[in-house]
């Protein structure tokens, strides 16, 4: 019968309606989490590079990558994906919902390239950095390059190295037997001026690689943990994609 079908049609859009509201307060929470985190690090990015004079990168050929900058570009990145999912969810616009999805999938699969790219060439990557970062210590205390200066500094004092495969690098900075004072065993002023005898032997380089190698199992994990929440962001995103176009064919 004409009205028993209208009645059912009606029962169907009222059930899909509260459905797709449903889902969307789910989504919604679920992509606030990663939008309040891309705030964080926006946030330490600002504050680092306002605190700590755009503490540098140690590359002389990327000179613009500083630890600053990386935070400051992901979180407002992160932060515009996530207000695109989250505005999107709370509209119920197939146009953003599919926006959101396609992004959040770029960045897995650029992800996934840099790591497949990282493990296949670590070698060359290896030879090239160290070349890189050993170019970068003839800008070490000169004008304009206060954050690479700190930078140098703050890693040999903490990891009590010296230069980047061995504390000669600095030989060829300064034309003389010398290093920074951060390299000195006992730091005072002018200590890099004394014997050899008196610096740190390890070099910088292996030494860092070392410590990251130690925490590998840290740093795998948060990338297991953030693989799995973009993976959850994209099934919540085509699910409510799914539901909305749903939901417009049973109201239409």
């Amino acid at each position: 019968m004409p009205g028993t079908t209208s009645l059912h049609e009606a029962r169907g859009c009222h059930g899909s309606q509260y459905s797709l509201g449903a889902a969307s307060s789910c989504f919604s929470s679920s992509v606030l989490r990663p939008q309040l985190g891309g705030c964080g690090v926006l946030g330490v990015g600002i504050w680092l590079a306002a605190t700590q004079g755009n503490f540098a990168t140690l590359s002389s050929s990327f000179p613009s990558l500083s630890a600053a900058n990386l935070l400051i570009v992901t979180g407002t990145f992160v932060m515009a994906i996530g207000f695109v999912g989250c505005i999107g969810a709370l509209k119920e616009n197939k146009c953003l919902l599919l926006t959101f999805f396609l992004l959040l999938l770029l960045v897995f699969l650029l992800e996934a390239t840099i790591a497949v790219l990282f493990f296949a060439y670590t070698d060359k990557i290896d030879r090239y950095a160290q070349q890189d970062l050993k170019k970068g210590l003839h800008l070490y205390g000169t004008q304009g390059n206060v954050g690479l200066t700190n930078a140098w500094s703050i890693i040999q004092t903490d990891f009590r190295c010296c230069g980047v495969s061995n504390y000669t690098d600095w030989f060829e900075v300064y034309n003389a037997t010398r290093v920074p004072d951060s390299c000195c065993l006992e730091f005072s002023d002018s200590c890099g001026l004394h014997a050899p005898g008196t610096w740190w032997k390890a070099p910088c380089y292996e030494t860092v690689k070392a410590w990251l190698q130690e925490n590998l199992l840290a740093v795998g994990i948060f990338g297991l943990c953030t693989a799995l929440v973009q993976i959850l962001g994209l099934t919540f995103a085509m699910t409510m994609y799914c539901q909305v176009v749903k939901a417009d064919t049973y109201c239409a």
